[in-house]
């Protein structure tokens, strides 16, 4: 199979039927084989019922439905475990990305080399307040933070080779952060094509202002675990010791002015409280990354490796 298509979905029931024959028009204009994989996210108008009826008539259409809303996250997590295609494209289900960007963005991965292809929605058609300037400033957080030269991390439309998807764990919110955890398993050739953004024609959006701080508090998280996940007493020994050594050194202090001076009273100074509550901090900090690593070693992942290719074996 050439490509497969994977598109979440939340109450967008009026916009699928067009959707899924604007897709079928132009991969039939490019004879590729395809998939159409419908995940409905808790959806609560008739959504499913469409994508059962869209599938009686088009055999290359499949669904997924969950019993209550888990998140993009999930929805797209599933659909890549479902994927067949040797190239993977998502997409938003409400017509704002436009199919017609699927051949150029499949071409970008077989012959262009590219191991994920990211959209770049660079004239937008949303509220400028509300949604340009926020991803504008979480743009340039993550491209700091990641090492990415992205322009629009977000953006719903993205082209991925198989071997990709099959190896990204796809939780919580990190649907926003797929090129960076494609980055962490190994993948280095990540591309970016303008794509088109078109004004929603049906429904609402599903965003509010509150995905932009669970955005930022997703990439400490995603910055810490690719860095520390395997090793946690890196992290957590180094600032434990830091602590424990600065307490340390102020009781030390504390304890060969009392020698010198008898008159000198110890447990009255604030320097005091401040060496006792570093040396507790450092402890709690140390024994962290010990329980870290018991995890660690613990885990099922813990020599999860990507090879890339085998010779003679």
């Amino acid at each position: 199979m050439n490509v497969s298509i994977v598109i979440p979905l939340k109450d967008e029931a009026e916009s699928l039927p067009e959707l899924c024959s604007w897709i079928e028009r132009v991969v039939n204009e490019q004879q590729l084989s395809y998939e159409i994989i419908l995940i409905d996210d808790g959806s609560t108008d008739d959504s499913w019922k469409v994508i059962r009826e869209l599938r009686s008539t088009n055999q290359y259409i499949k669904g997924i439905r969950f019993q209550r809303n888990y998140g993009k996250s999930a929805a797209l997590n599933e659909g890549f475990k479902a994927a067949q295609g040797d190239v993977v494209i998502t997409m938003d289900a409400d017509l704002q990305d436009s199919p017609d960007e699927i051949p150029e963005l499949y071409q970008m991965i077989i012959t262009g080399g590219n191991d994920l292809v990211s959209g770049w929605k660079k004239k937008r058609y949303d509220n400028t307040l509300t949604k340009n300037i926020p991803s504008k400033l979480f743009n340039a957080a993550t491209r700091r933070m990641s090492g990415i030269k992205l322009h629009d991390f977000n953006c719903g439309l993205k082209a991925y080779s198989n071997k990709v998807v099959k190896s990204v764990e796809v939780y919580g919110e990190m649907h926003r952060y797929i090129p960076v955890l494609a980055k962490w398993a190994g993948f280095r050739k990540i591309g970016e094509k303008v794509v088109e953004h078109r004004k929603r024609k049906y429904g609402v959006t599903k965003f509010g202002w509150s995905r932009f701080v669970n955005g930022f508090l997703d990439l400490a998280t995603i910055t810490f675990v690719g860095k520390f996940g395997k090793r946690p007493m890196h992290f957590f020994g180094l600032w434990g010791t830091l602590f424990f050594l600065v307490g340390f050194g102020i009781s030390g202090y504390l304890v060969i002015s009392k020698i010198i001076d008898s008159n000198f009273s110890i447990t009255n100074r604030p320097t005091f409280f401040i060496a006792l509550a570093a040396m507790i901090i450092g402890s709690q900090l140390f024994l962290a990354g010990f329980i870290g690593e018991l995890i660690s070693r613990s885990s099922s992942e813990r020599n999860f490796y990507l090879i890339e290719d085998k010779a003679g074996l």
